[in-house]
């Protein structure tokens, strides 16, 4: 993995199934759990890029993107 100081946030769109945020969503308060009130109180958007970072990381997405071949009209 990158050292985190060369990592850069980048805010994009991208399509993902909505099972997929759905998952997200339902893990992700499930790990939280609920404050005195009943209520959750988790960041679901930012557990969303989490999930897709880690997910770069771990399939090298940076070797990836260096092969001019996986680009869309190479």
């Amino acid at each position: 993995m990158a050292d985190p100081k060369d990592l850069l946030e980048v805010h994009v769109n991208v399509e993902i199934p909505a099972s997929a945020l759905t998952a997200i969503v339902e893990n992700a308060k499930q790990i939280a759990g609920t404050d005195e009130s009943g209520k959750y109180r988790i960041d679901t958007a930012a557990k969303v890029g989490e999930m897709i970072s880690r997910f770069l990381a771990e399939y090298d997405f940076e070797n990836y993107v260096r092969d001019i071949n996986n680009f869309p009209g190479a």
